[in-house]
Order: structure tokens, then sequence, then C-alpha cells
């Protein structure tokens, strides 16, 4: 049974991910921490009774904060309308699912998701949503001509054009590669500017999320997007102590995606 196919009949993928984190260049900054993705098709996912669709629960995942403006989005129908624009023809056997991190006990937020479209066992497209912690958006869209298969040694690179890390120029390019098997994942993004820049790699195992691995995972890592952005928080201290200039916030950019 391939990924698309399990996803498609309705299962609800668990990644406990190993995050890490190395800024490049003369001030040099690395950490790494443990962090609980989902990975799901939202129109057939049967999550197990920890977790909810549109609904209050341990776990749950909300339509609005995907797919679109943040805290307005559309969720799913937004995903499938940028990837048809882009010239995506979409087939019965394609499957659009999406990797995030769920709302613990209703509190939401995720420094990234990815949209991603398989077809069996291969990757075909995705996008990356992207949020800063000021309360802004942007999404990249990665994909090969043709939208042919996206292999583990295969980068695709977008322009940076979106403010993440006040300690960061938005300049250079985002280099994204995807590693996905029916029982694994890894996503590496590398920001290139110069000699300057940030690696960051999200990996771990792929197992079904049951009402015991979802308790697991909230009594080992309490607080969900709560807790990730305390530790965005610490280690942005931890920056400025070393020295780091402190950006001022700009407009974001006027388009909600870009490739």
């Amino acid at each position: 049974m391939t990924l698309a196919d399990r996803l498609s009949a309705g299962e609800v993928l668990h990644l406990p991910a190993s995050v890490s984190h190395a800024r490049r260049g003369s001030l040099r900054h690395a950490f790494r921490f443990g962090v609980d993705y989902l990975l799901f098709a939202p129109g057939t996912m049967r999550p197990p009774l920890v977790m909810s669709h549109n609904r209050f629960n341990l776990l749950s995942v909300r339509d609005r904060d995907h797919g679109g403006p943040r805290g307005a989005g559309r969720g799913a129908p937004w995903a499938r309308e940028a990837l048809t624009r882009a010239g995506l023809t979409w087939e019965p056997e394609m499957v659009l699912a999406l990797l995030t991190q769920p709302r613990f006990l209703g509190y939401w937020f995720t420094p990234v998701s990815f949209w991603m479209v398989l077809r069996g066992d291969d990757l075909l497209a995705v996008v990356a949503e992207v949020n800063n912690t000021f309360g802004q958006r942007h999404s990249y869209l990665c994909h090969h001509p043709g939208f042919d298969p996206i292999r583990a040694p295969d980068e695709l690179d977008v322009e940076k054009i979106f403010h993440v890390s006040p300690f960061q120029d938005i300049a250079g390019r985002t280099h994204f590669r995807f590693f996905l098997t029916d029982d694994r994942l890894s996503i590496r993004i590398r920001q290139i500017d110069g000699a300057r820049g940030l690696d960051a790699v999200m990996s771990g195992r792929l197992r079904p999320l049951t009402n015991r691995s979802g308790l697991g995972a909230a009594l080992r890592r309490p607080g969900g997007g709560l807790r990730v952005l305390a530790l965005i928080y610490w280690h942005a201290l931890r920056l400025k102590l070393k020295g780091a200039r402190y950006r001022p916030v700009p407009t974001p950019p006027e388009s909600e995606i870009s490739r």
C-alpha cells in the first residue's frame, strides 16, 4: 500500500521529528529540539479520539490556520487552486496532504507547514507555508518542470522574499530538499546569502497516530506550538546577547505565494 493510498484511506501519520538549525557566517549559532508534526489528507482523514478537525481537542487542525491569509485560511481548496494555477493537472490517483504541527489544546503556531502532492510513493509538488512571529505568512512553491517526481538528491530553490528572522537580511535564495518514503520523512532547508545563511533539517519516522501516541507526545513535549514559540524567543535572546543586529519588520510580499 503506497503512502498516497494510506492517506487517501484516512490514515493520520505522526512524525516525532528532530529539528536542527545552524547559522553560518561570522556569528554562529546552532540548536536542536524535538517537535511533533502530523501528515494527513484533509478531505479524507479519520483521526483517533485525541484529534479533531475544526473542533477543540487535545490535538486539532483547523482549516483557517492554513491556505491563504493567516488566521483566515481556506485550507485544502486554496492549495488546490494555487497548484492548478501553477500548471498541475489533477489526476484521480493524486492526493493532497498537509504536514503541520497541530493545535495543542486550541493553541496554534507553527513556523512552517507543507502542502504535498503525492502520487503513489512519488512526491510531485510542495507548497512550503512559512509563518513568522510577527503575524505574517508567505508560501513558496517547489516543483520540477512538468511536475516530475521530486527525488531525494534533488534541490529546488526559490528567491528568499519573506522576513522570518529579525537577525537575517531578506536576501539570497532558499534551497529545499525532500526525502519521503512510506515510513520516513526528511526536509532540509538551506538559506544562502554569500558566506552567510542558515541550515535547517527536520527528520523522523512516520508512524500511525493513535490515542496512545498522541497522549505520549503531549506528555513528552507539552505545549505544542506554544513550546516552539518559547524556544524561538529563547534562541533569539541568545543571538542578541551574542551581538546579532536586529532588522525591523518590513512590509510582507504582496503575493501570497512565489516560486
